[in-house]
């Protein structure tokens, strides 16, 4: 790739996010014009509806598309947001009639929408905090769970408080003022909202926690709070969102809000693709036209001359007959996971430049040292580390060795505090890693590669290496500069738009290592990253990464079962057997010593091996065993 086309890649990214913003934008207009135009008075009603789903879904998409977890609990946020707004606006009149029992400090504001919004918004976000403290917890079906808990307590909730939402009877004398102008401006001004938190961030955060949480955590990402800011964000959405239902429906019950609601709108985020925003907007797009369409035949129709009769409940077969064809046919959605519209990589943005450059290498690490002190783990009895220790200084490579079942990777995991180790200390120079909680390990200086390869599979190749600068703190035009170097130096400039799923497997083992140096650590931990590789790419990657350590100083604590691979790179080896370190010494040192002999090919022939060894030193001397 090119110099200018290298440096163009942020902007070029920028310019095909807005792309695919504007085609988002594009496609709602064009379907919303042709139902307006086309049939009149009620396509204008379909197309409202239309647009406060687009509305409400997308909202929920800023939650299940970024963590990857589906709600069932937002038509709540809806509720609180319609039946506040509407108390809210009421005419003082109707307010008496309808709620004679309305609580003194609610009543009589007869506030306009526009005056309603903000402090529906504020409340729909203070309800996703308290909310969310607990939901954010949990993951995967917990969540979803959970979620439709909070649904189903909330309508308890509304049936129960029949002097502020009379209850199970219907609501009325909200003021109908949304109209399809209205409507269609919330649509893009969520649309809009939802692409800035994808593309911020904290919405890579939030992608990168649900692809893999471990591996998001390994680089200083908090799991918990991506999920946590995700449910604030789309609760306060929500809640907007149902507000504007509220006053395009002007009458409406707890049920209005209940599981038919919150199916739809699930629906429609599945058929579409939950993934991504423009998921989202076709979804709505598609399965509001479909049931609008069956909605038709319902009732009963002449077709050819032949009589259908009524067939209650149609649309909602239909709606789910259409999820089951997707699921089948796409699982991930009509659009897929990534955004409609072009992307970072087409030629469309080539002449797209930028005054970003990929950043210089970072300044030679101070001197530092990582030290393990007698680190013990167990695990239901078995012990997989005892009473391990071992230095691994900055401007060094040492290799970790050891056959299989040594302890090697879970000694890993005891340093980087993805396991909690039993008996020892871990230190960083006078930081006490031990202490730390895992997010906090990158931070201070050590970063590490996974012995099965741990991508952010959703992203592509440049917002795997992204994310780890912007969570190394470095603000978004340096972190892009960071990744572009990164990118470059290990030959995958020209591979970033692809997504990281796409890439063959030995560009995946180099991007995992592109990522993990993007946090410009002190301590580098590499865990079998030749494995899989084939000679050629091996030494490759034995090149750039002696390059990297005489460049930056940096520390590698490397594992690998190459020991060719591990002895060209490594000035000290560390052996372990059956998690106790066993030897440790240079490698000239270490490949004579018998218990490594032995820990690798057995008691039987370690004298032999010890005395074939003891021939070649001699031979290489000159002399005559």
């Amino acid at each position: 790739m090119s110099d200018v086309a290298l440096l163009a890649h942020p902007a070029r990214l920028r310019a095909a996010n807005a792309a695919r913003t504007l085609i988002c934008l594009i496609l709602l207009g064009v379907v919303v014009a042709v139902l307006a135009v086309v049939f009149g008075r009620s396509g204008e009603r379909i197309a409202v509806q239309m647009c406060i789903n687009v509305a409400a879904v997308v909202a929920l998409c800023v939650y299940c598309g970024n963590t990857g977890i589906v709600s069932f609990g937002h038509g709540a946020f809806m509720a609180i947001g319609a039946y506040l707004s509407g108390i809210l606006t009421m005419p003082a009149g109707i307010q008496r009639t309808a709620l004679p029992e309305l609580p003194g400090f609610m009543a009589g504001y007869e506030l306009s929408l526009w005056g309603a919004l903000p402090i529906v918004a504020i409340a729909g976000l203070v309800f996703a905090a308290v909310s969310g403290s607990a939901i954010a917890r949990l993951m995967g079906a917990s969540a979803a769970i959970a979620s439709l808990g909070l649904l189903i307590i909330t309508h308890g909730v509304a049936v129960g408080a029949r002097e502020i939402t009379r209850g199970s009877q219907t609501f009325f004398g909200v003021p109908r003022v949304v109209d399809l102008s209205l409507a269609f401006g919330a649509a893009v001004v969520f649309i809009l909202l939802a692409r800035l938190y994808r593309e911020s961030a904290a919405g890579l955060f939030a992608r990168a926690a649900r692809d893999d949480a471990d591996a998001a955590a390994a680089l200083g990402i908090n799991p918990q709070r991506t999920r946590f800011v995700s449910w604030c964000l789309s609760g306060m959405m929500c809640a907007v969102a149902g507000a504007l239902y509220g006053h395009m429906l002007g009458a409406f019950s707890p049920a209005s809000f209940y599981l038919s609601l919150v199916f739809a709108h699930v629906a429609m985020m599945i058929v579409g693709g939950m993934a991504s925003v423009g998921g989202a907007v076709t979804g709505v797009i598609g399965v509001t036209l479909l049931q609008d369409s069956v909605r038709q035949f319902e009732g009963g129709v002449d077709l050819l001359g032949i009589a259908i009769p009524e067939v209650f409940g149609l649309t909602t077969v239909s709606l789910g007959l259409a999820i089951l064809l997707v699921i089948w046919l796409r699982p991930t959605g009509l659009v897929g996971s990534f955004e409609l519209g072009p992307g970072a990589g087409t030629r469309l943005f080539d002449r797209i430049t930028t005054q970003a450059s990929p950043a210089p290498a970072p300044a030679r690490v101070a001197e530092a040292v990582l030290s393990a002190e007698g680190l013990s783990k167990s695990f239901a009895g078995v012990k997989a580390v005892t009473d391990m220790s071992f230095e691994a200084p900055t401007g060094r490579v040492t290799g970790l060795i050891g056959p299989n079942g040594a302890g090697k990777s879970t000694l890993v995991n005891l340093i980087t505090r993805q396991y909690h180790a039993d008996a020892g200390k871990t230190r960083l120079s006078q930081t006490d890693l031990s202490t730390l909680s895992r997010e906090s390990i990158a931070k201070a200086g050590i970063s590490r590669s996974f012995q099965n390869l741990r991508l952010f599979q959703g992203l592509t190749v440049y917002e795997n290496v992204l994310v780890a600068a912007l969570a190394a703190g470095h603000k978004r035009h340096h972190a892009a500069a960071v990744a572009l170097r990164e990118l470059q130096a290990f030959d995958l400039a020209e591979l970033a738009a692809t997504p990281a799923h796409s890439l063959p497997y030995g560009a995946r083992k180099r991007l995992e290592v592109a990522r993990a140096l993007a946090q410009e650590p002190v301590i580098l931990l590499l865990d079998e990253p030749a494995a899989g590789m084939n000679p050629a790419e091996t030494d490759d990657l034995a090149d750039r990464l002696t390059r990297i350590r005489h460049e930056r100083g940096i520390g590698i604590l490397l594992i690998d079962h190459d020991l060719r691979f591990v002895n060209r790179l490594s000035s000290w080896t560390v052996v372990m057997n059956r998690g106790t370190l066993i030897a440790q010494g240079t490698p000239e040192d270490v490949r004579a010593d018998p218990a490594v002999i032995e820990a690798y090919i057995g008691r039987g022939r370690t004298a032999a091996a010890v005395t074939h060894s003891q021939e070649e030193t001699t031979l290489k001397q000159g002399v005559r065993p």
